[in-house]
């Protein structure tokens, strides 16, 4: 039987880490939630470790590495991708000092079966958050992708917005690891964009779709490891990868 707390909380982690996938691919920063995925392990073990949830546990670290990203590129100006690098190699190296290695296959794929009434209700609260953020930023972030010195000129808080849009990061990772652990997180974010870019019209569509892949592969996803024992995680991701490479087929078709 389906959990239908996974199931909520499932469709929402997604649709949300899909809508902000579609600003992370137009900004070429869609693979930094792996490595920010991987800065969770530290605290994913704690939580498995001590038995709280995973996302209390991979918040802080992630957090804490968003912080550290966006001073170091202040200090720096290194491009954002490559400082995310840097951070999440001392994450993996912490993490493995003390992960279980009877829990590893839970840290780093996830087990979103395990998700109750209190985890289902934080997660709807975060994704809610972060969506409501991104529609208010969403524009100027897309900005100050294309051209800082514009955004400016706009009378844009650079630093500002740009603390916000790893802090959204962040919140997704944390979030996503629920569902795919720290190995995979990338995925949720990414795959669904990319496939919306290759039938999307325009900015609307681009969302939508992207949106709709997301949750569309978290509810088979969900139903087919009920149906085979497979994990969830890992069927979500392939299910996204089998949706991109239709929507490429129907692009070229076009």
């Amino acid at each position: 039987m389906i959990n239908i707390f996974s199931l909520v909380a499932g469709i929402f982690i997604t649709g949300v880490a899909a809508y902000l996938g579609s600003l992370m691919l137009s900004k070429k920063m869609a693979l930094a939630a792996g490595p920010l995925g991987h800065l969770t392990l530290p605290g994913i073990a704690l939580a498995l470790i001590y038995g709280f949830d995973v996302t209390l546990g991979a918040f802080p670290f992630v957090i804490l590495g968003i912080i550290l990203i966006w001073l170091l590129e202040m200090k720096t100006k290194l491009p954002m991708e490559a400082l995310t690098a840097i951070v999440f190699a001392s994450g993996v190296a912490i993490a493995f000092l003390f992960l279980p290695i009877d829990q590893a296959e839970a840290a780093l794929v996830g087990d979103i079966s395990k998700i109750g009434l209190e985890d289902m209700i934080f997660s709807i609260c975060l994704s809610l958050l972060v969506f409501v953020m991104l529609i208010k930023a969403y524009s100027k972030i897309v900005l100050i992708s294309i051209s800082e010195d514009l955004a400016k000129v706009q009378k844009i808080d650079v630093k500002k917005y740009n603390f916000i849009y790893l802090t959204m990061i962040a919140i997704v990772v944390a979030l996503g690891v629920k569902i795919v652990g720290g190995l995979l997180t990338a995925a949720l974010v990414a795959i669904p964009a990319a496939a919306s870019r290759n039938i999307s019209r325009n900015l609307f569509e681009y969302s939508f779709f992207g949106i709709f892949f997301g949750v569309l592969s978290c509810i088979l996803g969900i139903f087919l490891s009920q149906l085979y024992g497979l994990p969830a995680g890992v069927l979500i991701i392939i299910i996204n990868t089998a949706i991109f490479l239709i929507t490429m087929i129907l692009k070229r078709g076009k």
